[in-house]
């Protein structure tokens, strides 16, 4: 019998650059990983990712920085093994406080393409001085705008996702301003793009507030068609200053 402490809470993801002894994160990031809306069905890989996250200013985001991403780089490095990369840490923000569900050394998917719109600083210049063990001591520049991403996913997806259907309306999305990210695709022998895993893509957008971000997103991931297309309708839906989504 495996007992554990049942936690409760929102999740949020915090993404930051390391270079063995600094910390420079991105803003906070919420994604949505049940297949269905509302939070049902099978957990997936991610369904889409909204930022800012309302119940997470920078001041709080700030806190999360010195309490749970510093302690690790200063550890590592005391250890002679210092690290440099993206520190992806998903928290869950209980009553008691913020608990780590898990940490990854990598960008986060789909987090990164919602942050990745915001981004004002040379995201390449930065990674070269995280590399080179230079970075600025400061968070990442990013736009006052808030960014929405829609994950595109596969018929059968979480399980035996559905390959080999010709997508159209990327180019019809991309007119709309969007970013599409590619993940499940692939080259037809005709030369089109074709669904090749579940999680086929992802649309991206940007507004003044969450709600028109989330506007555009969907607007643009409309266009976007495939067979068995699976989209949930409710990302980022009720944080746009009414607080986290449920």
């Amino acid at each position: 019998v495996v007992v554990e402490e049942g936690l409760a809470g929102p999740e949020v993801s915090l993404l930051a650059v390391c270079d063995g002894t600094r910390v420079a994160r991105f803003p906070a990031a919420r994604d949505y990983k049940p297949i269905g809306e509302g939070n049902t069905g099978p957990n997936t890989g991610g369904m889409g990712s909204v930022s800012p996250v309302p119940d997470v200013p920078d001041a709080v985001a700030d806190e999360l920085l010195e309490r749970v991403h510093l302690p690790v780089v200063t550890e590592m490095a005391r250890r002679g093994a210092p690290f440099a990369g993206v520190l992806y840490a998903g928290l869950m923000m209980t009553p008691d406080g913020p608990r780590v569900l898990e940490f990854n050394v990598r960008f986060g998917d789909p987090e990164t393409q919602a942050l990745l719109p915001r981004i004002d600083d040379d995201l390449v210049e930065l990674l070269s001085a995280a590399a080179d063990g230079a970075l600025p001591d400061r968070p990442v520049r990013v736009s006052q705008d808030a960014s929405v991403a829609v994950v595109l996913a596969a018929e059968g997806y979480p399980g035996a996702p559905r390959t080999g259907d010709p997508i159209a309306g990327l180019d019809d999305a991309k007119a709309l301003g969007a970013e599409v990210f590619h993940a499940g695709t692939a080259r037809g022998p005709d030369g089109s793009i074709v669904t090749a895993g579940g999680r086929v893509l992802a649309v991206a957008a940007t507004g003044p507030g969450i709600a028109e971000a989330r506007r555009r997103a969907y607007a643009a991931a409309e266009l976007v068609r495939f067979r068995g297309r699976q989209m949930r309708g409710d990302i980022a839906a009720g944080l746009d200053g009414a607080g986290p989504a449920t």
